[in-house]
């Protein structure tokens, strides 16, 4: 690693620690203000940011990227749209900063309540989409934090530009600019940097894929809260609503499969896969999905690429659909905790019974009865903006909003006790 970088990232570091005791200060109305001018600023320099995306989607371009990488780069009027939304919708939810939670009186008369706190300074870590440099950012500030944003190098141009937003706005409602950086370069070596901050960083959320997070765990001194890889089943049990199990898998699959809440394996309990998968292949390939299917789906589905082990822990992001019969409830149940990332998993039923126990069963951040994967996000889910969804458990599982950026402390009102 060179010195030029290292200094750099330790420089940012400080300058983010000494900005968090700013905004971990700061009044609520401040804070509403400063997202509130953030979104009215993103808006109005569309043109100018869009202009530096432009230049990141003809290099992804050039670099022979995949069309899901591509459409995760892209900063379209859609996303400026969610962007500023989110930031809104962020910017009016309740402040969490300085919450107490309820009082109990000791024996001694000492009154104990919890405190929500920031947590302080986060390093954010993540690829491809520029989009997650302003929802991390307004979630951080809403939740009294600064946060340093570590994106793909693919979307380098994108998010300069937006942090140069940022930071203008930051400064014109009188916080420090500071509190929310970009790591201005390319070089990995970087990403190492940052990792070794532990005096200044509390807390690291990588978000990406097997590489990114594996490199994160072996390298970092600071605590990590892990985005993992997305490896969603749907379970069509026996009984199944038909009709509904089709519109909800080809939801689950095919609305946007490139993103870490979309479906990668579909199990099928073998009393419907006469009548269910011929139906359903035919709609996955009106929609260009390719199916990977074990030997008894291929006798219902023979288009279908016969699946290799490798399929079943897969992250596609793509058109590409793992497909297996099973037997019932138990295998299919035995086959996510097998091949599972504790990220999202439905099932798909008119039992409650085998409802109930797929819910208490099933480890994963979210768990979904007759609904598609696609709903463990944040805003779906009533958290607004998220900065991500966290597969690990402490100290939060699932979609991380306002709430999850912070912790507690207890505070204690005494009345001259001494403890003998």
């Amino acid at each position: 690693m060179s010195e030029t970088i290292a200094e750099t990232i330790a420089a940012m570091a400080r300058a983010a620690k000494k900005a968090s005791v700013a905004v971990a200060c700061a009044e609520a109305a401040r804070k509403t203000e400063v997202l509130e001018r953030l979104a009215a600023s993103l808006l109005a320099r569309r043109a100018e940011i869009q202009a530096e995306n432009r230049k990141d989607l003809e290099a992804a371009r050039a670099a022979g990227l995949p069309p899901a990488m591509i459409d995760r780069l892209t900063l379209s009027d859609a996303v400026f749209s969610s962007m500023a939304r989110g930031l809104r919708e962020v910017a009016r939810a309740p402040d969490p900063v300085g919450r107490l939670g309820p009082e109990v009186v000791r024996p001694n008369g000492l009154r104990v309540r919890r405190m929500r706190i920031p947590l302080g300074v986060i390093g954010i870590i993540y690829e491809s989409r520029p989009n997650v440099t302003v929802d991390a950012a307004g979630l951080c500030l809403k939740a009294g934090n600064a946060v340093i944003l570590r994106g793909g190098s693919e979307a380098l141009h994108s998010n300069r530009a937006l942090a140069a937003v940022i930071a203008e706005g930051l400064a014109a409602s009188g916080l420090p600019p500071e509190a929310v950086q970009v790591v201005p370069m390319r070089d990995r070596a970087a990403v190492l940097a940052l990792l070794q901050q532990e005096r200044a960083i509390d807390l690291i959320i990588p978000r990406g894929g097997e590489d990114l997070i594996g490199f994160v765990v072996a390298h970092s001194r600071i605590p990590i809260l892990k985005h993992d890889r997305g490896v969603c089943h749907v379970y069509v049990d026996e009984g199944a609503d038909l009709e509904q199990a089709e519109a909800i898998c080809l939801n689950a699959k095919v609305q946007r499969p490139g993103v870490c809440n979309a479906m990668e394996t579909l199990l099928v309990h073998r009393a419907e896969a006469p009548r269910f998968l011929p139906r359903m292949a035919e709609r996955f390939a009106a929609a260009g999905v390719e199916l990977r299917g074990c030997p008894e789906t291929l006798r219902f589905v023979p288009g279908a690429v016969p699946a290799t082990e490798k399929d079943w822990p897969a992250e596609y992001l793509d058109l590409i659909l793992a497909v297996k019969v099973v037997a019932g409830l138990e295998e299919a149940m035995a086959h996510i905790a097998a091949y599972g990332s504790h990220h999202t998993e439905a099932i798909l039923t008119r039992d409650p019974q085998r409802a109930q126990r797929f819910l208490r069963e099933v480890d994963a951040s979210v768990v979904l009865v007759n609904a598609s994967t696609r709903f463990n996000d944040g805003g779906e889910l009533g958290l607004g903006a998220e900065i991500g969804i966290s597969t690990s458990k402490l100290h939060a599982y699932g979609p991380m909003g306002v709430d999850e950026l912070t912790t507690s402390k207890f505070v204690v009102y005494g009345e001259g006790q001494v403890r003998s």
